[in-house]
């Protein structure tokens, strides 16, 4: 059975740069991946864990030392000429700081790939018109990107990389300089990207809010080594290893301080106060808080749906105080007077 189109799969992969002086940088440590077909896939890692360098032996512009990189189940590591230049037109690619073009219009710097590749005016013209719709900017098609906002400069880069019809979009801290807001509106036309067009995403990032919100599975780099990998909603519910414990007790630590920010000034009318936490695994919610605490207020929530499981915090305050046994089956924790 053929793999799914924009199958992805890393065997045994290694990457060392020699540094003049100093130790070499093993930036890839024999990593083993397989990312489906049709899927967004979220790979996480600090500064240095070598996310950047997976990303690039993708596009093959940092050639592995060892191992095989594989597409749609065929090796493309090791290409050259005409062949590296087709798996790169397969594979496009967005960076966190834009690189557009000043001196050309968004439809310009949508264009420039096909005009690079001798593509005919008449065909430059149909797809650039197709992906300047698709990404909501068909009415600033002929600005300059000095008159474009940080979210509208991502669009006109995300247009310009699915020219080539790519089976692969790989987007480097693609959010990382917008704004919460814009951030979110990125994500869902890469969403939108990803349903309507089939296309394989590879999102690296350290930020667990991304991932989160739109990957079907996680891999945590460290040391150049995948640590642990799975479908988002379990690393986020049990996750195995130290350091995706740390990022994900990193998101909720700011989750929580929002929640009790925002309940610290409302007045008290119960005279105790829980915050439940909903992992995707526990049946907490507001029917299970209901069963031992009929008279509870919700105060607050911040609860997100994670493959279709709930993920966050419900802040609520009952008249009589709940047991030991209670908090403990609710996941629930009390927040002070």
């Amino acid at each position: 059975m053929e793999p799914a189109r924009g199958t992805i799969s890393l065997r045994g992969v290694r990457k060392t740069y020699r540094r003049r002086g100093r130790e070499d940088f093993h930036a890839l440590d024999g990593v083993d991946l397989e990312i489906p077909g049709g899927s967004i896939f979220g790979v996480i890692g600090r500064s240095g864990a070598g996310k950047s360098t997976l990303l690039r032996t993708i596009n093959l512009l940092a050639e592995p030392d060892a191992g095989e990189v594989l597409i749609d189940g065929l090796r493309v590591d090791g290409s050259t000429g005409s062949a590296l230049a087709a798996h790169r037109r397969k594979t496009g690619m967005i960076f966190q700081h834009f690189s557009l073009m000043a001196s050309k219009s968004v439809w310009q710097n949508a264009a420039l790939p096909l005009r690079l590749a001798g593509v005919a005016e008449a065909e430059i013209d149909r797809r650039v018109a197709e992906l300047v719709t698709l990404v909501g900017l068909e009415d600033h098609a002929h600005a300059f990107p000095a008159s474009l906002s940080g979210g509208q400069k991502q669009r006109v880069a995300i247009a310009r990389a699915l020219v080539h019809d790519p089976e692969i979009l790989l987007s480097d801290e693609a959010t990382s300089a917008l704004d919460p807001e814009t951030t979110r509106s990125i994500l869902a036309l890469i969403r939108r990207i990803n349903r309507e067009r089939g296309v394989t995403v590879v999102l690296i990032t350290h930020e667990m809010s991304v991932v989160e919100e739109i990957a079907d599975a996680v891999a945590i780099v460290d040391g150049g080594r995948v640590v642990e990998e799975g479908p988002t909603w379990r690393l986020f519910s049990e996750p195995r290893h130290a350091i995706t414990a740390d990022f994900v007790r990193a998101a909720r630590r700011d989750r929580l301080a929002d929640i009790a920010a925002a309940v610290d000034d409302m007045e008290w009318i119960g005279a105790h106060r829980y915050v439940a936490r909903l992992d995707g695994t526990s049946a907490t919610g507001i029917a299970a808080v209901a069963d031992v605490a009929p008279d509870f207020r919700v105060l607050k929530s911040d609860i997100r749906a994670v493959q279709g499981r709930p993920q966050g915090y419900l802040a609520f305050e009952t008249g009589a105080a709940l047991t030991d046994a209670e908090q403990a089956a609710l996941r629930v924790e009390a927040l002070p007077r």
